[in-house]
C-alpha cells in the first residue's frame, strides 16, 4: 500500500520477512557434538591426540562461525516486509519496531526489474534488494522517488486526499 507524505512516500511491504537465521542452532549443535568427542577422546587417547582432537574441534568451531557470519552479511541488503518511508536519496525500513535509514550515495543507481528495486553502488555491487511491493506501479513510485524525481502519472495513478484524517 501506497501512502504519499510531504516530502515522499510510506509504502507497506508485503513479503514475506527473511528467515531466522538457525545457524546458531546448528553452531551449538556442532559444538556440543565436538565438545563430546574431545571429551571422550581425552579419556581414551594419549596426550597428544587429545590436544590434536582439541586444536580440531577449536578450528572447525571458527571457520563454521566465520561461514555463518559470511552468509548474514549477504541477507543484511535484502528487504521484503515492513515500511519503506521513501524521500529523494533517502528511506527508511521499519520492520518489528526496528528502524534502519539508509542514505543513497551520489553514484549509487536505483533500477527496476518487475516489482522489485535493486540499488547498486558506482561499481554495481548490490547494496540493497527490495521487494514486496504490491504492484509494478508501487515500484515505479519508489525508484522516481529515491531518484529525486516528482512524481506524475506515467509512475503511478494515485489521488491526493487532504491529510487531515
Amino acid at each position: 500500500m501506497l501512502k504519499l507524505t510531504d516530502d515522499g512516500a510510506k509504502i507497506s511491504l508485503q513479503g514475506q520477512p527473511p528467515s531466522g537465521d538457525n545457524g546458531l542452532f546448528w553452531f551449538g549443535s556442532a559444538l556440543l557434538v565436538g565438545a563430546v568427542g574431545v571429551a571422550m577422546a581425552m579419556s581414551l587417547l594419549p596426550e597428544r591426540l587429545s590436544i590434536g582432537a582439541l586444536a580440531l574441534l577449536i578450528i572447525g568451531s571458527f571457520f563454521f562461525n566465520r561461514q555463518r557470519q559470511q552468509r548474514k552479511k549477504q541477507l543484511s541488503g535484502v528487504i521484503s516486509s515492513g515500511v519503506l518511508w521513501v524521500r529523494a536519496g533517502e528511506l527508511v525500513h521499519d520492520s518489528n519496531g526496528k528502524r534502519n535509514s539508509i542514505q543513497l550515495s551520489e553514484g549509487d543507481k536505483v533500477t527496476l526489474f518487475g516489482e522489485q528495486i535493486q540499488i547498486l553502488d558506482a561499481d554495481d555491487n548490490r547494496k540493497y534488494h527490495i521487494s514486496g511491493f504490491d504492484s509494478v506501479q508501487e515500484a515505479k513510485a519508489a525508484q522516481a522517488i529515491l531518484q529525486g524525481q516528482a512524481l506524475s502519472k506515467r509512475h503511478v495513478n494515485i489521488k491526493m486526499q487532504d491529510s487531515a484524517d
